[in-house]
Parts: structure tokens; sequence; C-alpha cells
């Protein structure tokens, strides 16, 4: 299961208290995650520098938490989701609700996606996080999460890459192409020299990281790309974002582009990015939408951050499992775990109303709730 590094002090910060190690320990126990390892930043730098213990490392004695998350709560994967789960889950805070700015159509930013895409990539969600505040650990976190994403739902960016972009760098509207490498151009991130898009193969081939990339547009005979229209270039999904459009602490409107073999997928990690760091908006939690243009003349607009509604018997979550609960019981439960639950019936037989939020992809099934509902009072009878 994934692991995600988190300082100490600053998720505390986030938590609006300080834990002890065996308090924050029963926490994550009773929420369902664990405390699988607590180092610092310079014992980690020690470990993947291979140096022995009497040679200084660089880094800080910060305190960090190790926290192994489930593999789908794509919404743990940072600090943040982290947190803001953690405050729901002890009633400490409501679960967020997003915002889709309210903009005509003929403002909205577009994103034109051509026919030839369908050879390579077919797929784009696009949207915008307007009024941003970034400081480093923001950054890094938002960085990190990517990353995160990348390796897990993305399947090393075979189904989804993401980029992220300085949307005041740019003009849009933008569109998203396939073209013969050779007549695709710009400087990539963190390079100064101008590259054509397969040179760049070849200058990536020792790059450590970016390498295990290239297999998958490499054979090609059309690479993605994506212009905005100055036809400078955003990024060459999914391998590099061009350095024109780079990010720095100075962001303050972030356009993030995911492109994508597998749509579902594609939007549940754009609504993963924005929900994450929408809260650090200047209108919190609000979320600026593309349109998306399709060649056939077909229009989307994006995200879709949406609740989607279940209406579940109380038998088909409780009966599974064997437990007694009632449903003041589940309804509770299912709130502290993001699940707005109401009670309803059903020809005359106990129902529960559930809203299940764009954080919360892993939930599809009546069995998904029995399954959140089983943890939490068998992990910690307080919880009831």
């Amino acid at each position: 299961m994934p692991t995600v590094s988190v300082g100490r002090d600053r998720l505390f910060a986030a938590l609006g208290r300080v834990y002890t190690q065996d308090e924050f320990e029963a926490l994550c126990f009773d929420f369902g995650i664990e405390l699988d390892d607590v180092t610092t930043e310079k014992a980690i730098i020690r470990k993947e520098k291979h140096l022995e213990e009497d040679v200084e490392a660089d880094g800080d004695d910060e305190v960090i938490y190790k926290i192994e998350v489930a593999a789908n709560r794509y919404d743990l994967l940072c600090l943040e989701g982290i947190a803001r789960s953690l405050r729901i889950f002890t009633g400490s805070e409501a679960t967020p609700i997003f915002k889709i700015a309210s903009i005509p159509r003929g403002s909205m930013l577009q994103m034109h996606v051509r026919s030839q895409t369908s050879q390579i990539r077919p797929y784009v969600v696009c949207a915008v996080l307007r009024g941003v505040t970034f400081d480093e650990v923001r950054y890094n976190s938002f960085i990190d999460l990517q990353d995160k994403l990348h390796q897990n739902i993305c399947r090393k960016r075979t189904l989804v890459a993401i980029g992220a972009h300085d949307l005041d760098t740019l003009q849009g509207p933008f569109s998203y192409e396939a073209l013969p490498p050779q007549e695709i151009n710009f400087i990539p991130l963190k390079q100064e020299q101008n590259f054509r898009a397969d040179a760049l193969m070849e200058f990536y081939r020792s790059d450590m990281k970016l390498k295990k990339f290239l297999h998958i547009i490499e054979n090609s005979p059309v690479y993605p790309v994506i212009y905005d229209s100055n036809r400078t270039v955003l990024s060459l999904p999914p391998i590099i974002n061009g350095a024109h459009s780079a990010i720095t602490l100075k962001t303050r409107n972030v356009f993030i582009e995911c492109t994508a073999t597998d749509l579902t997928k594609a939007n549940i990690v754009l609504n993963t990015m924005v929900a994450m760091f929408s809260e650090y908006c200047e209108n919190k939690f609000g979320v600026e939408p593309v349109e998306v243009v399709s060649y056939d003349g077909s229009t989307a607009i994006y995200p879709d951050l949406s609740c989607y509604k279940m209406e579940v018997a109380l038998s088909d979550i409780i009966g599974p499992i064997g437990i007694s609960l009632d449903e003041t019981q589940v309804i509770s439960l299912l709130n502290k775990m993001q699940l707005q639950a109401k009670l309803c019936s059903s020809n005359g037989e106990p129902c529960i109303s559930v809203s299940v939020p764009p954080t919360r992809s892993d939930v599809l099934h009546a069995r998904d709730l029995a399954e959140v509902t089983y943890g939490i009072p068998y992990l910690s009878k307080s919880s009831l």
C-alpha cells in the first residue's frame, strides 16, 4: 500500500492539536490508516545516499511520519487529504462542499482536441485553481501528490499524466494535438536548450527518472502535445512539461491538464488534485471549469465535482457483516468518513441516502458502505 511522508509538526498544526505518538497511532488505527515509521529528513537522506552513521547528511532533524494508506484512497496521498479526513473523522470540521465557479460559457477557457490524438492518447480534462497561495510546504506537497498519483492510479503515467502550469504565462484557448515528433520544438522543464521532440527522447534516455516513461510514446508516429494560442508548448505528455509555464512559489493561477487513455481515471485524478489544493484558493474550495471541445464538435465541461447519490437499504449495509447497528449509528459512522448520510425509506424498509463526494471514488456499491461501517466500530468502540 502507498506510504505518505508528512512532517509531524505540520500535520499536527493542520489537525489543530498536538498528539503523543501513542495517541496519534490510536487515531490512525481508529480511522483505518497506519503510522508505519517515524524518522527524520536527515535520516531519510542518509538512507537514500547509503551514508555511514558517522557521515554528516544534509537536511534537518524534522520528525517525519510515514503513514500507510489504502491503495484506492487517492484523497489520502498528501498531507492536505490526511489532515482534512482526520479533522472530519474527529468532528472538528464538516465535509467541504466544492464549488464550480459560475462562468458564462463564452468566457470559459477552452481546450480544443484534434483528431490525431485518437492515435496515441485520446482524452484530456482540465481545470483552473484561481488565487492559489503557495509556500514551500504547500508547493512541495502539490508536486508530491502528482508523483504519488502517477505511481498509483495513473499506472506510471500510462493511463493518465498530469500537467500543472502557471496560467498567467499562457494565453488561451489551448489545443491538444498529436504531431510527428520532428514538428514539435520547445524548451523542456529544468532545461535552457530548445529540443525537437525526437531528440528529447534521446536526451532523456540517461535520465534516471524520465527514461522509464519514454516507451509510452517513443514508437508512435505522432506525439501528444498541448499548445496555447501563441503555439507555446505547455507539455509533451506523458514525458515532460515545458519550461515556459512552470509553476513556482509565486504562481497564483494554476492550469491543470490531465491527458489519458482512460477517461474515468483522468476525472478521478483531476478531481483529486483540485479537491486537495482548492483549499488554498482565494475562494476556498472553488474551482474554475474548462470546456473541452472535441474534433467531432461535442463539448464537455470539467471538472465534475458533483456528489454521487446512493440509496441503500439498512439491511444491505449491516446484513453482510453481521453486526447490530441502528440507523442513527450507521449514519454517524458514514458521516465520519465524508459520506453524508440521512435516513429515508423504500417500500416501508429503513433506507440510508448517501451523498458520495468527488474525493471518495472508492465508494461505488452498498458493499463499500458496509466496509466503511464495519471498519470503524470494530477498530474503535469509542466511535459509537
